[in-house]
């Protein structure tokens, strides 16, 4: 997410402005615009999951090409030179083999692309302007295939779960959207204390605070009344996710610092690109997964 006043820090870390910028909240960013593409995309959504559910898996594929290429664009213009094809290709076969073959289906097309990876990159590098970039180039490639294929791939097997599906992917939203709302809210109200300056200067540590309780609260009612799992089980999950879901955003924001870039992309009016709405998202599918598998066989 990006690292500005304005911005709602995914996974709930909201920037905490100084007494004098606190009345400029929004400055600097199209608010409306993001609201309505926030509010549109949250209805597209909510209307796959409720009417024709298995249309999640191509929506989540549709995002981690673009995301994908987001991603390798910016490296690129950085000066890291990846293999656009291979990734995108092998990204797709991470999300489809998720459909039919579960986690070993996601191992087996991660393994094999990053393998192709290295050899494509491997015969092209003889002709690059960077003769001793290879070992870098490759340690993007994987961490790019394991940050957005990989993670994005625990989103759709969330929806073909054969219990309630549907519903553990709407869990995911939830939550994080319900981290991310807290923490906005307590970082506005009473955000006095950095909490990343390194990173990101104007995070807080009130806005954690906010983040983990409206996390706690809405894990506790997402798992009574949407999933039939003991409630107990959101005062762990909650906060979990509110930890997944920040450092997803603090990922990203190193990437970017490191990049000297604040937006990914320029996709969706107000937010920047596709990638800057799912940073916080691609770590906590893998999370709630994890965990919703445990709890719904228990």
């Amino acid at each position: 997410m990006p690292d500005s006043p304005e911005s709602v820090g995914s996974g709930g870390l909201p920037e905490a402005p100084s007494a004098p910028e606190k009345r400029k909240i929004s400055a600097g960013r199209n608010l409306p615009a993001a609201i309505a593409v926030g509010v549109s995309l949250g209805l597209m959504i909510v209307a796959i999951l409720v009417f024709a559910p298995l249309l999640w898996v191509p929506l989540v594929a549709a995002a981690v090409a673009v995301a994908t290429w987001e991603v390798v664009k910016r490296f690129r213009a950085a000066g890291t030179d990846l293999e656009l094809w291979p990734m995108l290709i092998g990204g797709q076969a991470i999300v489809w083999l998720s459909w039919p073959l579960g986690p070993e289906g996601v191992l087996a097309a991660f393994v094999a692309t990053v393998l192709v990876a290295m050899i494509w990159r491997l015969l092209g590098h003889q002709h690059t302007a960077a003769p001793n970039s290879f070992t870098r180039d490759i340690s993007t490639t994987v961490l790019v295939l394991a940050w957005v294929p990989l993670f994005a791939s625990f989103g759709t097997m969330l929806v073909v779960a054969e219990d309630r599906g549907p519903a553990r992917v709407a869990a995911l939203m939830i939550l994080v959207v319900c981290s991310d709302t807290g923490g906005y809210a307590a970082g506005v109200l009473f955000g006095k204390h950095p909490m990343v300056p390194a990173i990101s200067p104007k995070k807080s540590w009130e806005g954690f605070a906010g983040s983990m309780v409206a996390g706690a609260v809405a894990a506790v009612l997402v798992l009574k009344f949407l999933l039939e799992v003991n409630p107990v089980w959101g005062l762990l999950l909650g906060p979990v996710v509110v930890i997944t879901a920040t450092l997803g955003d603090l990922l990203e924001s190193q990437v970017k610092r490191d990049l000297g870039i604040k937006d990914m992309g320029t996709l969706l009016p107000g937010h920047g690109g596709l990638m800057d709405r799912l940073d916080s998202l691609l770590p906590s599918a893998v999370v709630v997964w994890a965990a919703l598998t445990m709890l719904m066989h228990a």
